[in-house]
């Protein structure tokens, strides 16, 4: 099913889903319960995430002022927060957000935690950095061409962008999910308590995003593994 005309109330029962969520969202990252897809697996996932952190940290991030889009629980922030100057991290989860600040400890003095729906907000300053890790799939098809040009918005002249997000790759995802088809962006996702939540996911081919980012002002190149993640790196026009 495809989501068609812009619906509120799915990308409201998406914050919904992420909210309840929180506490299990480590369980993806770290292939664990139901994300436990078998060893060989496990090992290839982990390989590859290893070749994306390689290709963030190659990325001239450190003293810089940058912005975190869809920080989720931390992941990515931790990361980020060792280099730079400061980090600017914004979810629409109070749940993630207080993982978040958890994962960091005293670390997480050099962050500004923002609560905010990505769909609405926009920041009062340009930053030497964004980066979004796991969200650009989640934006309907007709939201995409916006949410690039407010990246560009949010840059300064030159300055960086780099995204993550994941590949179609069954594995990838829950044994009890179903990925949905390439003419849909719909996808049911369910909590290990049963709950079922309707969200969006579109898988971009990166010759469709490349041409997208090129059109909104990103010199963007984009990479994928071998099996699991898709990454962008480049900087506004």
């Amino acid at each position: 099913m495809s989501l068609g005309a812009d619906n509120a109330n799915v990308l409201l029962e998406q914050i919904d889903y992420y909210r309840a969520r929180a506490t299990e969202y480590d369980d993806w990252f770290l292939r664990r319960g139901r994300y436990d897809r078998g060893e060989d697996a496990t090992r290839r996932w982990f390989e590859q995430v290893q070749e994306v952190r390689q290709a963030l940290r190659a990325l001239a991030l450190d003293e810089k002022n940058v912005l975190e889009l869809a920080s989720g629980t931390g992941i990515w922030t931790e990361e980020l927060c060792t280099r730079v100057a400061h980090l600017t991290a914004v979810d629409a989860s109070s749940e993630m957000i207080a993982l978040n600040r958890q994962r960091l400890g005293a670390r997480a003095e050099k962050v500004t935690f923002i609560e905010a729906d990505l769909f609405e907000w926009l920041p009062t300053q340009e930053f030497d950095a964004v980066v979004f890790c796991f969200w650009i799939s989640h934006i309907p098809v007709s939201r995409i061409d916006e949410f690039l040009a407010n990246v560009v918005k949010m840059l300064t002249p030159g300055g960086t962008v780099f995204f993550l997000d994941a590949r179609k790759e069954h594995t990838g995802t829950a044994a009890d999910h179903v990925l949905p088809s390439r003419d849909e962006e719909l996808m049911t996702r369910r909590l290990d308590d049963g709950r079922e939540f309707t969200i969006i996911k579109n898988f971009w081919t990166a010759a469709v995003l490349e041409d997208k980012c090129t059109r909104a002002g990103l010199n963007v190149e984009i990479r994928e593994t071998a099996d699991y993640f898709q990454f962008g790196t480049g900087t506004r026009g």
